[in-house]
């Protein structure tokens, strides 16, 4: 089975529906530590200094770019807070869900 980080986005496509309630909740419970607010998913990530967090900043930007899904960020000297929707569908699609698991990925390394 593949995990989410090891998917790639797929390019919006006209007549693309968000998913439902149900669909969501489900990928929901393949992340750790997201919150889910109606048509948004959003994480904080915390760090020693603000290098750290701009380090991880400029990863997220690079896995966003390759990805061609990008997150709203919200940095300050010791956190991030990514957040996930998808604007084209006005909802949530599962490359929000791919891309929060990406960034797990990134914050382990």
């Amino acid at each position: 089975m593949d995990t989410l980080a090891s998917k790639r986005c797929k390019p919006y496509e006209s007549g693309m529906k968000p998913l439902t309630n149900a669909e969501a909740d489900n990928l929901m419970l393949q992340l750790d530590g997201w919150q889910r607010f109606d048509h948004l998913i959003n994480k904080t990530y915390h760090f020693k200094d603000y290098y750290q967090t701009m380090a991880f900043v400029n990863a997220v930007a690079w896995m966003a770019h390759r990805e061609d899904h990008h997150p709203n960020l919200a940095v300050t000297y010791n956190s991030c807070q990514v957040e996930y929707t998808t604007h084209a569908i006005h909802g949530l699609s599962e490359n929000d869900f791919i891309c929060a698991a990406k960034v797990d990925a990134l914050f382990e390394i």
